[in-house]
């Protein structure tokens, strides 16, 4: 692979300090690890991730991505580096998990369900964090239907997740 692999953060606009947190590490670690950090651009661990991956030492313009729902690039959050304004609603989720290798999924309600759900169908990597809330913890280890193999990988911290997107990465290129 000779770009950058992009790796979204899914997870609700609403959350706990502790996924904020969490969301936030994941951000910075896989920027860290020479990942693009691909959400849909606005509040909650969507900022998180964001704000970690414009933190991170290994940073450079263009890291951070936002697919938002709306028509404008200035809804996005101030850590959005390119800012895709899709007009599309939550049908922008289609978008943010095609555009991405590997999805990781933070806590979340209904919107971060339908980015796994998507992913599931696309074939994409799905990690999620189990941290007790939200979907990524009740699907952790499991299988939505039986139309592919393997599970939703779980990681117990931010550090595994990124682990675990390196993973799947190489399985990739394997497959």
């Amino acid at each position: 692979m000779n770009r950058k692999p992009i790796v979204a953060v899914v997870g609700g606009s609403t959350v706990s300090e502790k996924l904020m947190g969490a969301a936030e590490l994941i951000g910075w670690e896989l920027v860290n690890a020479g990942y693009r950090v691909a959400t849909g651009g606005l509040g909650g661990v969507m900022t998180a991730a964001s704000g970690g991956a414009r933190k991170a030492d290994g940073w450079s313009d263009g890291d951070v991505i936002g697919v938002l729902p709306g028509l404008r690039a200035d809804d996005a959050n101030e850590f959005v580096d390119i800012a895709i304004p899709t007009g599309m609603n939550t049908a922008r989720n289609v978008v943010l998990v095609n555009m991405a290798d590997v999805v990781i999924a933070v806590g979340g309600g209904a919107g971060t369900l339908s980015e796994i759900a998507l992913a599931w169908q696309h074939g994409k990597a799905i990690i999620a964090l189990d941290l007790g809330e939200g979907w990524s913890a009740k699907l952790a280890d499991h299988r939505i239907d039986n139309m592919r193999v393997g599970k939703i990988l779980r990681a117990t911290n931010p550090a595994v997740a990124v682990q675990l997107v390196g993973k799947a990465l190489a399985q990739t290129r394997m497959d």
